[in-house]
């Protein structure tokens, strides 16, 4: 991501302002900036009832499910690039990381859940690359829990910038957009596979495991 990029949504995150993405066409994206700044809701608690720990989540933000899975008593760890996120994740309690996903990670290969929530299956505008990588983190017998965007046809990668009161600010990134069907053809290229499916307060999620996993 180019630098500079990230600081439109770290001062969201700091003034609980509201945010949006818009691409090069002028489609918006908003983002719940509010949601992830406050605690687990009764969606996300449907995800948490499927962590097994330790869990890695992979864009935490300001670490609202890790804070809940610490709650609960669950080792996890979160993960992200912006430095206000990973303050105010530490500052909840819960551990957090400044770490790109793509640069060595800790327990690589023996994670037994890892977590793509809040449109995160986009980081880098390359779901493959992606989901591959978040393939190499996981144990062998781990899962993958992914939010997948509710339109299940959608595929969209796009160069988009923050959007803060109509104004497009800071530099542009590349981003994807990824429905149920889009994710099961990328993740498929990854070697992961579908076990679960569910819907709750209007998003979509999936759970994902390796096919050796399946074969067991």
């Amino acid at each position: 991501m180019n630098d500079g990029a990230l600081r439109p949504y770290e001062q969201s995150l700091r003034a609980a302002g509201r945010l949006a993405l818009v691409d090069d066409g002028g489609r918006q994206v908003s983002l719940d900036v509010a949601r992830w700044l406050d605690s687990a809701d009764p969606a996300d608690d449907t995800v948490l009832a499927r962590c097994a720990g330790p869990v890695l989540d992979v864009g935490c933000g300001p670490g609202r499910l890790v804070r809940a899975l610490s709650e609960r008593g669950i080792a996890c760890l979160g993960l992200d690039i912006a430095e206000t996120a990973v303050w105010i994740t530490r500052g909840r309690g819960a551990p957090a990381l400044l770490r790109n996903v793509f640069a060595p990670v800790p327990g690589e290969g023996r994670w037994p859940t890892v977590l793509l929530m809040d449109g995160n299956v986009g980081i880098g505008g390359n779901p493959r690359r992606l989901l591959a990588r978040i393939a190499r983190l996981l144990a062998a017998d781990g899962r993958l829990i992914v939010e997948a965007d509710p339109d299940p046809a959608l595929d969209l990668t796009s160069t988009v910038r923050f959007l803060i009161e109509g104004t497009p600010v800071g530099p542009s990134f590349e981003w994807a957009e990824v429905g149920l069907a889009a994710l099961y053809r990328h993740a498929e290229q990854a070697g992961l596979y579908p076990v679960d499916v569910w819907s709750a307060g209007g998003r979509a999620f999936t759970t994902l495991v390796s096919r050796l996993t399946l074969t067991r």
